[in-house]
């Protein structure tokens, strides 16, 4: 027996060593840290629960038969994250480059097969060369399978993927279905083609950072919600962000202990929005003083800034905040700022946490390059987004709600529950000076008179109270009483429920 057990923990440490220590210590040299270890910072101490140690590969071509190294490639199990059930995969790039084989995809579908089964978020750490070439069309199938749970995971369960290395070919396209993507700045990168195929096809000469790191996908093209500086920093926003999701679709978000009154009055938030309509001031000063003491998760920072979205929370409860930046063009909706938050309030929609819509908004962006980039359909997407969304929704307008934006804005017409506005709103089609230019075009060349018809046309509509007599403001509010508000009203929707008509799923506009 006692041969049996040196034995068994003889090759357990071999499999923990992966591809070695000469591959381990290139690993470090990289700055970064192995799958293991990855995963002991990942999940709380001594919870770490491997599954499928000792697989390997089946593959006997180009003399694969001979290096047959335990585990294939990717370390794979469960654990706790605040004590909270969590299923994971970390490749392992010291291990054949961490590349996919049949065994290896099937280990991580394994894992994801349970977390579906036992509603728990699956998260994936990603450093892998991409397909394994000897296995060929097996290592695709394996890809495939991983596909298709992610599409089935969807919005069923939490899915978060981390890139730690590299990410290519068509290994992008797990963490593109997944709900958060992070990535860790100089070490990881992800593109469809590198750009070595880039320079052969298109003659482009560029740098595999520039093509697909962490700054060109946090910043130009959206695919990625974050980037930190290293393996260290991005596991720990990673425990953090858990720390806010529900676990699956049927379960609320965890409730958190709270120090912070919910009926506190703001007196600073009297004077938040300047006198002058045109002069910007940060809404984040306002997210800040909303959340419990004043914490707040952002996702997607880098990227669209004339809209903010991120989790705060509110009496210990995860609520979803969008709001329109008027610190960055002025706050206007675009085809970027449209597709994040679209994005992001169809997540809190899948996984029942309360959204919270923030509206200073003058419009849409206009011009020739968003029409031509499509424009009407990419802000179709934010108002299909609200108008399907079935969570507790409250909004505050806490100054400009012009045009369709107002609409668009999770407005009354759209569902939400409370629409709250500041006295400092101004709810209308557009500004005073181009709504009187417009209707008043006969008196344009009169400046005596175009000035009076302005100053007519903000009395009328320059405020919130025209909106608030028809119903589609709900209450006029002190904003130093803001929070108080917004805490009561989301108590008060805690066991909302809507009926919808039956259909298999709308035909949102992508």
């Amino acid at each position: 027996m006692k041969d049996i057990l040196e034995q068994l923990e003889e090759r357990r440490e071999t499999a923990r060593l992966g591809g070695g220590q000469n591959r381990i210590d290139a690993q470090h040299g990289r700055g970064k840290l192995t799958a293991r270890e990855r995963v002991d910072l990942l999940l709380d101490e001594g919870s770490f629960e491997e599954f499928d140690m000792f697989v390997s590969h089946r593959c006997t071509d180009f003399g694969m038969e001979n290096q047959k190294p335990a585990g294939d490639g990717v370390v794979t199990g469960w654990g706790t994250i605040n004590g909270r059930l969590v299923y994971f995969y970390s490749q392992d790039f010291t291990v054949l480059g961490g590349s996919v084989s049949e065994t290896h995809a099937k280990k991580i579908c394994k894992i994801m097969d349970m977390a579906m089964q036992n509603g728990a978020p699956v998260i994936g750490l990603n450093d892998s060369g991409g397909a394994r070439i000897q296995e060929g069309v097996d290592s695709l199938a394996g890809y495939a399978e991983i596909f298709q749970r992610n599409i089935m995971a969807s919005g069923v369960i939490p899915q978060i993927s981390v890139i730690m290395g590299p990410c290519a070919g068509g290994a992008v396209y797990s963490p593109a279905m997944t709900d958060f993507i992070f990535m860790v700045k100089d070490s990881s990168y992800m593109f469809v083609t590198g750009p070595e195929v880039v320079k052969t096809v298109t003659n482009e000469v560029v740098t595999a950072e520039e093509l697909g790191g962490a700054g060109t996908h946090t910043k130009k093209s959206s695919v990625a919600d974050a980037a930190f500086e290293n393996d260290v920093e991005a596991l720990a926003e990673v425990r953090r962000l858990v720390d806010l999701l529900p676990a699956n679709n049927r379960e609320g978000a965890p409730v958190r202990p709270f120090f912070d009154e919910p009926d506190r009055i703001e007196a600073s938030l009297d004077t938040l929005v300047p006198s002058n309509a045109n002069t910007p001031y940060d809404m984040k000063e306002l997210i800040l003083k909303l959340g419990d003491e004043g914490d707040f998760y952002e996702i997607q920072q880098d990227f669209a800034k004339n809209i903010i979205t991120g989790f705060i929370r509110i009496e210990g409860r995860t609520v979803g905040v969008v709001a329109n930046q008027p610190m960055v063009l002025a706050g206007v909706l675009d085809i970027d700022s449209s597709r994040k938050a679209a994005r992001f309030v169809r997540f809190c929609d899948c996984f029942e946490i309360p959204i919270l819509t923030l509206v200073d908004v003058p419009g849409f962006l206009p011009g020739t390059s968003q029409e031509y980039g499509g424009v009407i359909k990419h802000g179709a997407k934010l108002l299909y987004a609200y108008g399907e969304a079935t969570v507790p929704m409250v909004t505050l307008i806490t100054r400009k709600a012009y045009g369709g934006a107002y609409d668009v804005m999770a407005s009354k017409h759209l569902k939400s529950d409370f629409n709250y506005a500041w006295p400092t709103a101004e709810v209308a089609v557009m500004g005073a000076k181009g709504a009187s230019e417009i209707i008043h075009r006969a008196d344009k060349d009169d400046p005596e008179k175009l000035a009076q018809h302005t100053a007519d046309y903000e009395a009328r509509f320059a405020n919130p109270f025209v909106a608030a007599e028809r119903g589609f403001i709900d209450e006029v509010i002190q904003p130093r009483t803001t929070r108080k508000r917004i805490a009561r009203a989301f108590a008060s929707l805690r066991n909302k429920k809507v009926e919808t008509p039956w259909k298999k799923h709308g035909n949102i506009p992508l």
